[in-house]
């Protein structure tokens, strides 16, 4: 009589380790690895995972192995899982799990507790979920007033009215916002009709927006979000270097401003001596106007009616930086052209620091388009923003300087 506890606790350890080795290993790794095992452990393991990941992990399988999985699946889980898939990436809808503890208006407490009873006694339920005929939600229960109530009172007495929740097509960035008001465990999801079509747990949501801020940082340089510390160098290979040859093509743009003022170069070498000094200053100043940015994308306060002001802000915040940093980096110039006893060591000096002040100006504004420029093209905003704003600030500092040179020292 031992035997099917001993079969469970050991599909349970099972389930435990496949879990735990998943988390090591990128969407591609995970489903290789899961290939190996029944249709009904894959389907037990993408039940336990975050329904996003588990959604992303299904549809790497062949499309014959996935209908094996769906079909050794639960209906109520299989169903969830095809809805889900049928909603946008980066949405709530991608993360909803099925809203088990559903119940009618019409119930009574006594007939909602047995409903519920081996329903618990399954899986982890928050909150009962009050629809109408259609289907529509009408309420909330909490398990709390279902202890003190009435056996005979009916669900509609003691139900929370009119409940907050998720629209599926929500991407998880405003749920987030949303969420933020809450606090709650768990968030119904109604389409645009009031149907109840999932639910979202809040630990499942705040996990997928703590991976998505994880990735953010490697996205502005062009690493993809899926690879991990235990991707193959293969395939980290084919992530990044299409990158990295956009990036070598970009630094070409920059190589070019230069090369049109070889004549300036060869006169004043002391110049090339600034270059990188002058592309720091100003690309660094472009990345905090970035990191800005996109903080203000992610968290939705880049609205329409607010973007000229940022402009005017990061614009002002890049001319007085400029200003402060040109006289330090004027200086600089001016002792170090005066000991070599270059007669021009004033002018120089005006040179550095005017292209300072302009081009960290010109960063500033730069941090602020490319982001929102990626957005309208329909890109995400993070993805390689740094690549472009690099080139932007490389080509406008290092053109002013050996453009100012030429123009007042020449």
């Amino acid at each position: 009589m031992a035997q099917p506890q001993f079969d469970q606790a050991g599909l349970q350890a099972n389930l435990q380790t496949l879990d735990e080795a998943l988390r090591r290993l990128d969407s591609y790794q995970a489903a290789k690895r899961l290939q190996a095992e029944s249709d009904a452990t894959i389907a037990a393991v993408l039940a336990r995972e975050n329904p996003a990941v588990a959604d992303e992990l299904l549809w790497r399988f062949p499309a014959d192995r996935r209908a094996l999985v769906l079909a050794a699946t639960p209906e109520e889980q299989r169903n969830q899982w095809t809805i889900n898939h049928s909603y946008p990436e980066d949405s709530v809808g991608r993360l909803m799990d099925p809203p088990l503890a559903v119940l009618k208006l019409n119930q009574t407490v006594a007939e909602a507790i047995e409903r519920l009873r081996p329903i618990v006694k399954q899986a982890l339920v928050t909150y009962a979920w009050v629809v109408d005929e259609l289907g529509k939600l009408a309420g909330v229960l909490v398990f709390r007033e279902l202890v003190y109530a009435d056996k005979a009172q009916t669900l509609e007495e003691i139900m929370v009215r009119d409940p907050f929740s998720l629209d599926p097509k929500q991407t998880t960035t405003e749920a987030m916002r949303a969420a933020l008001k809450w606090h709650l465990p768990v968030y119904p999801v109604c389409d645009a009709s009031k149907r109840l079509v999932g639910i979202l747990r809040g630990q499942n949501l705040f996990e997928y927006q703590a991976f998505e801020l994880s990735a953010q940082a490697g996205a502005m340089v062009g690493v993809e979000k899926e690879e991990r510390l235990n991707t193959p160098w293969t395939r980290s290979l084919r992530f990044r270097h299409p990158w990295l040859q956009l990036n070598l093509l970009t630094a070409f743009v920059a190589a070019a401003v230069v090369g049109a003022f070889q004549d300036t170069l060869n006169k004043l070498v002391i110049l090339a001596v600034f270059l990188p000094v002058l592309a720091g200053q100003s690309g660094n100043t472009g990345c905090q106007a970035l990191a800005v940015s996109l903080r203000g994308l992610t968290l939705g306060e880049m609205q329409s009616d607010r973007i000229a002001s940022m402009l005017k802000k990061e614009a002002l915040l890049g001319f007085l930086n400029g200003i402060l940093v040109g006289l330090t980096a004027s200086a600089g110039m001016y002792f170090f052209a005066r000991n070599q006893g270059n007669a021009a060591s004033l002018r120089l000096a005006a040179v550095v620091f005017l292209a300072m002040v302009v081009s960290c100006t010109v960063s500033g504004v730069s941090g602020v388009i490319v982001p929102l420029t990626l957005r309208r093209m329909g890109a995400d905003p993070a993805t390689a923003s740094s690549i472009f704003l690099s080139t932007a600030t490389d080509v406008v500092s290092m053109g002013l300087l050996l453009g100012l040179a030429t123009w007042l020292v020449l």
